[in-house]
């Protein structure tokens, strides 16, 4: 579908509403989705009566997304095994302006829709409480108690000593070599003793159906992992920050591309997160970044 033509002084927001609707939904194609009915829904607005159009088009984004979270959650519940949102690869563009990981993603799905999109708006977009209120339909007073208690929710997700870039990557490289050459000692050595896995196959390709909880439990799987690395090894596309995580993209057995991104605190590895179901790596461009 072309891209509607918005406004000459508007199309720079685009990628703003993009990343605001991802967040809100943890899904880029249905971010773009959203984004593009708001941009078909501004064209039929009569602009001479808009004072603040990117106001206007962060409100109908936000109810858009509001709307869609409803269907979205629904689904969710039947949904075969964890659930991750779609990983977002960081190519080295300039800043986002967020500091939005994909463990504060999935914190975020913890949260009401009211309350995710208080705290986005406000805390991660910047927009006053006033401009919140409108974009959610809510006054302002409580638009104020909605952050402030999603606020709560996603401090937990923040780590405490966050490492560099460069430290992630050794890390993930690390993390690779010693996975996929059945390392068990240096794999030890990289994780947390309450180190959780989640694997999101979504019932389209095979994926441990639940959460794996604890240092004994993850070396356990990976030390099976291995020995199927043995028969059929794993294929390293390159290494990446994935929604704000260090990790890498592989293809392994039977073609299926799998994203890994690694939460890190204090310098060992607190969650593995593996991406596996394809309908959630399409948006990937493996081709340009083999």
């Amino acid at each position: 579908m072309n891209e509607p033509q918005a406004d000459p002084g508007l199309p720079h927001l685009r990628p703003r509403l993009i990343r605001l609707a991802y967040r809100m939904l943890g899904s880029m194609a249905e971010a773009e989705d959203v984004v593009q009915d708001a941009y078909l829904r501004w064209l039929a607005t009569d602009h001479d009566q808009v004072r603040q159009p990117a106001a206007l088009l962060h409100t109908i984004v936000t109810r858009l997304c509001l709307n869609e979270l409803k269907s979205a959650r629904r689904r969710r519940q039947a949904y075969v095994g964890p659930w991750l949102p779609e990983p977002v690869l960081d190519l080295g563009e300039p800043e986002t302006g967020d500091d939005i990981t994909l463990a504060l993603m999935i914190a975020l799905e913890r949260l009401s829709p009211l309350e995710r999109a208080a705290f986005l708006l406000h805390d991660v977009f910047g927009m006053d409480f006033e401009a919140v209120a409108q974009a959610i339909g809510r006054e302002s007073a409580a638009c104020r108690k909605l952050a402030s208690r999603a606020r709560g929710h996603v401090h937990a997700a923040r780590p405490r000593f966050p490492v560099t870039r460069e430290q992630g990557q050794k890390i993930a490289e690390a993390f690779f070599a010693a996975s996929r050459h059945g390392d068990m000692e240096g794999l030890r050595a990289l994780l947390a003793d309450d180190v959780a896995a989640f694997a999101d196959g979504g019932g389209k390709v095979p994926a441990s159906p639940h959460p794996l909880a604890g240092i004994d439990a993850v070396l356990e799987r990976h030390a099976q992992l291995a020995r199927e690395f043995a028969r059929t090894p794993s294929v390293l596309v390159r290494y990446a920050i994935l929604d704000g995580l260090p990790g890498f993209i592989t293809v392994e057995a039977d073609g299926i591309v799998q994203a890994t991104a690694l939460q890190i605190d204090e310098g060992r590895i607190v969650a593995i997160y593996v991406t596996r179901n394809p309908d959630k790596l399409r948006h990937l461009d493996l081709g340009s970044v083999q």
